[in-house]
């Protein structure tokens, strides 16, 4: 559940909070983990803006009044 209470992160703070982290803590195995999570939130990051960039392009098409 969900404390109401507390103050809602903002935008991109948990990149922030992952850009701070101490990486010296971590063995070459978790290191390599990390860059697969990475790399998989970087294509789900691309997925997600290549979607607005389609929902924007429809869109300008659909109100476009050029001939």
């Amino acid at each position: 559940m969900i404390d109401e209470s507390l103050p809602r992160p903002g935008r991109g703070a948990a990149l922030i909070e992952l850009r701070k982290e101490d990486l010296d803590i971590y063995g070459a195995e978790e290191l390599q983990q990390r860059i697969e999570t990475l790399e998989a939130e970087i294509v789900r990051t691309r997925g997600a803006l290549d979607a607005r960039q389609a929902k924007r392009s429809a869109a300008d098409a659909l109100f476009s009044f050029k001939s």
